[in-house]
C-alpha cells in the first residue's frame, strides 16, 4: 500500500478517485461497508479507491483527557485496508491546525484534485472545526464541484448499530464473541517488542514484552492467543495481561506473551496477538514454584484449545 500524507499527493494518482474518509479506528463492518462502496464504484470506472484517515485519532487532539483506546494502531489499521483491496491510503496528520481547519476548507484541499469523482462516509459523520461539516454539506459542494457524496447507512449487528465505541465496551468486558461479530474478525493488538527483565526467561519461560500503541485491552488475566510473526507467520501462545503481583510490586501492567517451541531474537520488532480465550484471572502465588506449576498448566490449557 502506498501512503500519502497529504490531499495535495492525490494528484499523483492519475486515475479517477473515490474517497472513502473516516477515522476508521477499528475497522469494523460498519466502516468495511464506507470503505467497499468505494472500492467497488471505483473499480467501475477503472479508477482508484483511496482510504483516507487520521492520525492521531482527532480525539487525542480534541479532547486529550477523553480520548479513546484504539481497536487498531495506524499501521494495523492500513494492513487491513490493503487486505480489502486498497492500494493508496491518505493518512492527514491531525494536529492544532487540521483541528482549527473549517469544514469548508477541508473539502476545498480535497476538491483541489480535479480526478475526483466521489467521497464516500458513514452515516452522520462530521468533520471541520466544531464537527460543522455534515453530509449535507458534503453534497452541496459535490454538486457544485462535479462529484457525488455518498452516505452509507449504519450497519447493525444483533439489532444495534456496530460502533467503535460499543466494540471498545465488548472488549473491556472480555466478551471476544461480541467484538467479533462487530469486527468481522478476531480482536487483536499489535505492539513493539520491548526489553524487560528477563522474568519469564529465567522461570523457564521466556516471554515477549510488548508495548502497543494506546490499545484497547481486555481485564487482566491469561489468555490463549494467537502471535503473528513477522513474515504473518501465526504461533498458539499464552499471553499475561497485567501486573505480574508474584514478580512485579510497581504494579505497571503489561502485556506479555510465552510461545511454545519459538526461539529467536523478536526484540524491535511488531507482532500481532489475537486474543481467543480467557484462562484464568491473575493472581498472586505463595512461590515462584507454584507460578511455574500454573504456568505450565495455562501452556497446556491453551494448546488443548489449538487441538
Amino acid at each position: 500500500m502506498v501512503r500519502l500524507d497529504h490531499p495535495a499527493s492525490l494528484s499523483r494518482i492519475p486515475k479517477p478517485l473515490a474517497l472513502a474518509i473516516g477515522v476508521f479506528d477499528g475497522v469494523h463492518l460498519g466502516h468495511r461497508a464506507v470503505l467497499a462502496q468505494a472500492h467497488a464504484d471505483a473499480a467501475t470506472w477503472a479508477g482508484e479507491a483511496v482510504a483516507v484517515t487520521f492520525d492521531p485519532h482527532p480525539a487525542k487532539i480534541l479532547r486529550p483527557e477523553a480520548a479513546p483506546a484504539l481497536l487498531t494502531s495506524t499501521e494495523q489499521k492500513l494492513n487491513l485496508m490493503s487486505g480489502l483491496g486498497f492500494a493508496y491510503a491518505l493518512v492527514i496528520p491531525f494536529d492544532c491546525k487540521m483541528a482549527g481547519t473549517t469544514a469548508e476548507d477541508f473539502l476545498e484541499l480535497l476538491t483541489a484534485n480535479r480526478n475526483l469523482q466521489e467521497i464516500v462516509v458513514g452515516q452522520g459523520w462530521r468533520f471541520g472545526k466544531g464537527r460543522t461539516g455534515t453530509p449535507e454539506l458534503l453534497r452541496a459542494v459535490g454538486v457544485q464541484h462535479g462529484f457525488a457524496a455518498i452516505e452509507i447507512p449504519s450497519v447493525a449487528v444483533d439489532g444495534l448499530p456496530v460502533s467503535s465505541t460499543r466494540i471498545r465496551r465488548a472488549i473491556a468486558a472480555g466478551d471476544f464473541a461480541a467484538a467479533e461479530r462487530c469486527l468481522g474478525r478476531e480482536y487483536s493488538v499489535c505492539g513493539t517488542v520491548v526489553e524487560g527483565r528477563h522474568d519469564g526467561q529465567a522461570l523457564g519461560f521466556p516471554t515477549a514484552n510488548l508495548s502497543p500503541a494506546n490499545a484497547q485491552f481486555p481485564p487482566d488475566g491469561v489468555y490463549a492467543v494467537r502471535v503473528i510473526l513477522p513474515g504473518g507467520i501465526p504461533h498458539p501462545a499464552v499471553a499475561n495481561l497485567g501486573c505480574r503481583p508474584t514478580l512485579e510490586t510497581d504494579g505497571k501492567r503489561m502485556l506479555e506473551v510465552h510461545i511454545p517451541g519459538f526461539s529467536g531474537n523478536l526484540y524491535g520488532s511488531t507482532l500481532e496477538v489475537v486474543f481467543s480465550r480467557h484462562l484464568r484471572n491473575e493472581k498472586k502465588f505463595a512461590s515462584r514454584s507454584d507460578l511455574i506449576q500454573q504456568i505450565q498448566c495455562d501452556i497446556q490449557q491453551a494448546a488443548s484449545l489449538e487441538s
